[in-house]
């Protein structure tokens, strides 16, 4: 073992597997915060004493902040974004971690400007201990205020403007050049998208994956338009997409949503799926179980970002320094394609 092994502070992870505890109940055992047993305690002291652990003085004096509630910021042009299943499944993976805390999910809507004053008053008077912001368009204002708070954020997904250190995000490329991929080994040519937002990175990611499985395949049909993700939007893109398309034999849709409102637009055109054309979403939202037919779709992990970013924050919040992270996406096969 070398002089500097041997010297090493040993690290709260170390303290966590020493005692055989989470790395969260550790730091609540350090930081005395409420609601951790006291077995789990004792534990942890044990192990502090036999590892000889140093806490690192920035580190606590975040960890033991006094505010006791992290914020979830939506931004948004629309306060009914809380009807779409995505985010009931981003607050509920936020909630299973932050169980296991004491600290409590504040949720704001940044959809109105006297919306995004609130928030502003939020990051810069500390009223939390960390942000996790999600749906930023365009060169939102909040991605720099959030960068600048001095407040721990993390950012579920890129924000399309600003280089952010910490974000929890899916492999959108991957995922829509796998769906387009699965439509042109079904035999379709004139393969069609609705895009999502064309101002966030989400909506050009999986626009991107589009292009780039129709490129590979040789294919030089080029038909879109582009949506909000709901399934209004998807409803209004697909009949913009038959009145100017009227060949087209496949579609991939950026999310289950506007999926959705395509096939309604679909059949009522008379337009068999899949038989006329075949169709793919993304998300894996219950709706693309429940559709006639179900929707073939790329199923990304949402709970899982929720409890991703959370504890990502969690981290920054103990002084820690995490890795951005890209969620794997699957392809999900059922008989609109």
């Amino acid at each position: 073992m070398t002089d500097e092994a041997t010297h090493r502070r040993p690290t709260l992870d170390e303290v966590a597997e020493r005692a055989g505890v989470s790395r969260t109940a550790a730091s609540r055992a350090l930081n005395n915060a409420p609601n951790v047993s006291r077995d789990k305690r004792e534990a942890v002291l044990r192990a502090i004493e036999e590892l000889g652990y140093v806490p690192n003085p920035t580190a606590r004096a975040l960890a033991t902040q006094q505010a006791g509630a992290v914020a979830l910021i939506i931004s948004g042009e629309d306060p009914a974004v809380l009807a779409d299943p995505f985010y009931g499944q981003v607050i509920a993976g936020a909630s299973t971690v932050l169980e296991e805390t004491d600290l409590h999910l504040v949720l704001c809507l940044a959809t109105s400007a006297r919306g995004q004053v609130r928030v502003k008053q939020l990051l810069r008077t500390r009223a939390v201990d960390g942000v996790m912001l999600m749906s930023l368009r365009g060169d939102d204002p909040l991605t720099r205020l959030a960068l600048t708070a001095g407040v721990p954020a993390v950012f579920g997904g890129k924000p399309l403007h600003g280089d952010v250190p910490y974000y929890v995000d899916v492999d959108n490329v991957l995922g829509a050049r796998q769906a387009t991929e699965h439509l042109i080994s079904r035999g379709r040519t004139r393969i069609a998208t609705l895009t999502g937002p064309l101002d966030t990175d989400v909506g050009r990611a999986r626009r991107r994956g589009y292009l780039e499985a129709m490129t590979l395949a040789g294919l030089h049909y080029r038909a879109e338009e582009s949506g909000d993700f709901t399934e209004r939007s998807g409803i209004a893109a697909m009949e913009a997409l038959l009145a100017r398309h009227p060949d087209l034999d496949a579609v991939f849709a950026a999310n289950d949503n506007m999926a959705a409102g395509a096939l309604r637009v679909l059949d009522r055109a008379g337009r068999a799926v899949p038989a006329d054309v075949a169709l793919a979403g993304f998300d894996g939202l219950a709706v693309s179980e429940i559709t006639e037919p179900p929707l073939t779709t790329v199923h990304q992990p949402i709970r899982n970002i929720g409890r991703e970013m959370t504890r990502m924050l969690l981290a920054l919040i103990a002084g820690e320094n995490p890795s951005p992270l890209v969620l794997p996406t699957t392809l999900v096969q059922r008989d609109s394609t």
